[in-house]
């Protein structure tokens, strides 16, 4: 018996998708039009590669979904469509889910043409399963609580979108009322992932030595882990793109002769950054290295993270990361050497973002949240109540000494 096919990509990256035709399996008028109206919505979001890519998954998703399988279109949805979605989506056909992420379309024949090994789903593994050497299995997938959620707020944008275009009738995602079905309500207090004070102690000290010893390569991973912590960064603000290319310059002296960092965030958002001293010393070291007057000028436009190789501005977030990697690494060795095999062991799932999450954390605890909430760019100061410990410590330490018997 022929295996099925998989599903075929819709939506090329970026920088190809105004070329995007409908694609061939398209077979009436309605179909061609659903394809139009995904495409100008995610052309709204291409300001920001990392919401594109987000909302590009979960929409075309749902069109494969509804071609393929409800043989239906867009404007025929209700709630119980996407209910029944929502369902397949936690468990997609085997064929529909891959276990490595190729890319969504290739060069063949002088055109770009769908890759054929792409799938719709992929099997994720968590960094502590990598490193132990297993591989990811299809019969492993499984949908995270936080991909649902995800899931449910894009798509109930992409049908608002289509509301405003006249296209659909109504929002078939906001009518589920019963989303507890799929998403799991959770009392209390939002774990955060965070490096304790010993882990990062020994993280930063680590990168320290490194520096001392490399400074050609270990330079620029002490100032990129010092930036990361202390101004809260994600890796997409370090790294240059289309939307976004760092700067010396990005660091400024206001008129009270503090020192402020211009950054552009989540959502496209520009955001300016209190320096500290902590942090402009990093800066002034990272730019002796690099044989560049101690701080920066108005007009000084070199990149902050410059290539090793070459002229101009790093633009990958690999590369960051795998430096921020190997410093981890280095320091979780140390760690096993001087029997902390415990908070090791800890280390091993820590990712570069917790780095943001850490510095958050840490000066939620000396500085107004107000302030620290405007620094990292929460829209709410409920998201950085999140990272306040002082309740948890207080619960925790009534429930330590309980006795088993009075």
């Amino acid at each position: 018996m022929p295996q099925p096919k998989p599903p075929t990509p819709l939506f090329d990256a970026l920088a190809f998708l105004i070329e995007c035709k409908s694609p061939a399996l398209l077979t009436q008028p309605a179909q061609a039009d659903d394809f139009k109206y995904a495409k100008q919505f995610l052309q709204c979001y291409t300001g920001s590669q990392g919401t594109f890519n987000a909302y590009r998954r979960e929409v075309e998703r749902l069109l494969h979904w509804c071609w393929l399988i409800a043989k239906k279109t867009l404007v025929e949805l209700r709630r119980d469509d996407v209910e029944t979605f929502m369902q397949f989506c936690q468990s997609p056909p085997k064929h529909w889910i891959g276990v490595k992420k190729p890319p969504r379309f290739i060069v063949k024949d002088a055109a770009r043409q769908p890759n054929p090994e792409w799938r719709p789903f992929v099997v994720t593994l968590s960094k502590v399963a990598h490193k132990q050497g297993k591989l990811p299995q299809i019969d492993d997938y499984a949908l995270s609580q936080t991909a649902i959620k995800e899931s449910f707020a894009i798509l109930s944008s992409f049908f608002n979108y289509l509301l405003q275009e006249d296209y659909v009738q109504q929002n078939p995602v906001s009518l589920v009322r019963q989303k507890s079905k799929f998403i799991r309500k959770q009392q209390g207090h939002t774990t955060i992932r965070r490096l304790s004070e010993l882990q990062w102690a020994y993280v930063i000290e680590t990168t320290e030595q490194l520096a001392a010893r490399e400074p050609t390569r270990h330079e620029r991973s002490l100032f990129i882990m010092t930036a990361l912590y202390a101004m809260y960064l994600r890796i997409s603000e370090l790294a240059a793109s289309e939307r976004w290319q760092p700067s010396m310059q990005h660091f400024y002296r206001d008129a009270d002769q503090n020192w402020w960092f211009t950054t552009v965030g989540k959502g496209n958002k520009q955001r300016q950054i209190a320096v500290s001293d902590m942090m402009l010393a990093a800066l002034k070291r990272w730019r002796q290295h690099l044989q560049l007057p101690t701080l920066p000028s108005p007009a000084d436009k070199t990149p902050l993270l410059p290539k090793t190789r070459g002229r101009g501005p790093i633009t990958s977030t690999t590369y960051i990361r795998d430096l921020v990697q190997y410093c981890f690494d280095a320091a979780l060795v140390r760690m096993v050497n001087d029997g902390l095999a415990e908070e090791a062991e800890a280390l091993q799932a820590t990712t570069v973002h917790w780095l943001r999450h850490t510095g958050i954390s840490d000066d939620v605890k000396r500085r107004p949240r107000e302030h620290v909430r405007d620094d990292a760019g929460h829209a709410s100061s409920v998201t950085t109540d999140k990272y306040i410990d002082v309740e948890l410590r207080e619960r925790h330490s009534t429930a330590k000494h309980k006795p088993l018997v009075d």
